[in-house]
């Protein structure tokens, strides 16, 4: 079995008048991912973990914020996009490990939905997809609340 790994990791400043979307989940909030797309920065991170494993790139190659068709689009489509991609080369995803990190607000309540949502878009079952979240405990650009950032792990095997 080819067994392969991918890490993904994202960042988005955020900013007033913009909405908060994490994992595919509007969160309530007074300031959001500022972004091309919709910023969800969990959702990228996930996208890259995906096409590196699968050794395709980066979510920047195939959707470019210089491009009209991504603005504003909602992140579970492109990681539809990626999932689908993944599967005309043969793979299916495995795992999908994740962290969010963020100073506020808190984001535990809103995890199962976050799970919920990734799940119905890959097709995996929803013990294959794990999200934490943690602070900065205040210190950088996440501690002081100018940005957020997401990391992600996947692996996927060849069918």
């Amino acid at each position: 079995m080819n067994i392969r790994v991918g890490q993904g990791y994202d960042v988005h400043q955020l900013g007033e008048g913009y909405e908060l979307w994490l994992g595919g989940v509007k969160i309530p909030h007074t300031v959001g991912s500022v972004g091309h797309s919709d910023a969800d920065v969990l959702l990228h991170a996930i996208c890259d973990a995906l096409l590196g494993a699968a050794a395709m790139g980066d979510i920047g190659k195939h959707f470019k914020n210089t491009d009209p068709r991504w603005k504003g689009i909602d992140s579970k489509i492109l990681l539809k996009i990626v999932a689908e991609m993944l599967a005309k080369g043969g793979y299916k995803i495995g795992n999908i490990d994740s962290t969010v990190c963020l100073q506020e607000p808190k984001i535990g309540k809103y995890i199962p939905d976050m799970i919920k949502a990734i799940a119905e878009v890959t097709q995996l079952p929803e013990n294959c997809i794990s999200i934490k979240a943690t602070t900065t405990e205040e210190m950088g650009f996440v501690g002081r609340k100018e940005g957020l950032e997401a990391h992600a792990i996947a692996l996927i095997y060849k069918v």
